[in-house]
């Protein structure tokens, strides 16, 4: 169910005021916000969902990947779990994924480093303007809702066309441009090991272009007065291939399995894994793209990057055509889906609103 906003509520007003502040949550924060303005507040959160801690024995897979590139026993073992995970949970954590330690706080410091910045500095890259590459703003979702999220984004498209050193914000330039070049890399591997796990070639998925593109969301909830009243992210899948998240410690991230929301607990040095809609749709089905939100909470705040390989950003690829892979399809597999371009994809699924509702259906066969 999505909340329609109230007719005796300016909404568009408070949403205007966000703007135009360019200073986002944190500046409300700042002046001494204790409670909630009405834009915040997300009345369609009493869900007949329970939520919480996993129950026993029900756990998202943790996948060690040391010797996924230098033993063929242990890649095997690997490419197993990663199919297992692909298949029931659509979400995995990864531990020994060659990604320093140290790269990984780094990025964390340098997201925070930007965020905490006098309003000034930041106030320049404050736009919605999603030519753009390098901006900063408060995630609204301009559809039904018209509901603000709790959380900041500072947003950079990574990869094919990086933006020039200089646009990217001082205060994390340097650690952006060496964690990204270190997720791309993993993102080569994981698609290696995705493609082996549907019974591909290990360059299949690269070779059509799921490793192009890069887009990268650094988000900062800062402490909440009322977060049972809000959402640091609402109930969604994402819309690209395949989605590589970097969280700290805070926690707040939640996956719909079996009906119920499941915590995802951070596990320090590990990197977070999810599926996105159109690796569920040219893998027919066979791995799966699920709902994820991230609630708010009274402590913070929480940093989380979170890096998107996806291919729709550049025009050049608005022609590109994805369907359900041919190899995977028999008598007895047929396509569930119809062919699309990704930029018709990512059209329909935000015109439709991303907060509760799945695009995939729109492009089922039958």
């Amino acid at each position: 169910m999505i909340a329609t906003p109230e007719p005796d509520h300016d909404w568009k007003t408070e949403l205007m005021a966000i703007d135009q502040s360019k200073s986002g949550i944190k500046g409300l924060v700042d002046a001494g916000l204790a409670k909630l303005p009405r834009v915040f507040v997300h009345d369609h959160l009493n869900l007949n969902i329970k939520s919480g801690p996993a129950p026993d024995n029900v756990n998202i897979p943790v996948i060690d990947f040391a010797g996924v590139n230098t033993d063929s026993t242990l890649r095997a073992m690997i490419i197993d779990e990663i199919r297992n995970a692909c298949m029931k949970w659509g979400f995995f954590q990864v531990v020994d994924h060659g990604i320093p330690v140290i790269t990984l706080e780094e990025m964390i410091n340098g997201i925070r480093w930007f965020h905490e910045q006098e309003p000034e500095a930041k106030e320049k890259l404050y736009s919605r303007d999603e030519s753009k590459k390098v901006t900063f703003n408060t995630k609204i979702d301009m559809s039904q809702t018209m509901a603000a999220y709790w959380r900041d984004t500072l947003t950079c498209v990574m990869a094919p066309n990086p933006p020039a050193t200089q646009e990217l914000p001082g205060t994390c330039r340097d650690i952006m441009l060496d964690y990204t070049n270190n997720v791309m890399n993993l993102g080569t591997t994981l698609f290696e090991l995705i493609s082996e796990a549907l019974g591909l070639n290990p360059n299949h998925l690269k070779d059509i272009g799921c490793t192009e593109g890069l887009y990268v969301m650094g988000h900062y909830s800062p402490a909440c007065p009322e977060p049972e009243l809000t959402m640091g992210t609402g109930v969604h899948t994402d819309s690209g291939f395949l989605t590589v998240l970097l969280q700290d410690q805070i926690g707040g991230l939640q996956v719909l399995h079996d009906n119920r929301w499941i915590d995802v607990t951070p596990i320090p040095g590990a990197l977070i894994i999810n599926l996105g809609d159109l690796l569920q749709l040219i893998s027919n089905d066979k791995f799966i793209s699920v709902y994820h939100r991230v609630v708010a909470r009274n402590n913070g705040p929480r940093i989380s990057i979170a890096s998107f390989f996806r291919t729709y950003i550049e025009p050049q690829n608005a022609f590109r055509r994805y369907g359900p892979i041919k190899e995977l399809l028999s008598e007895n597999n047929p396509p569930i889906y119809k062919e699309t371009n990704v930029v018709d994809y990512f059209k329909f699924k935000h015109l439709k609103g991303v907060e509760g509702t799945s695009a995939l259906a729109h492009f089922k066969l039958f």
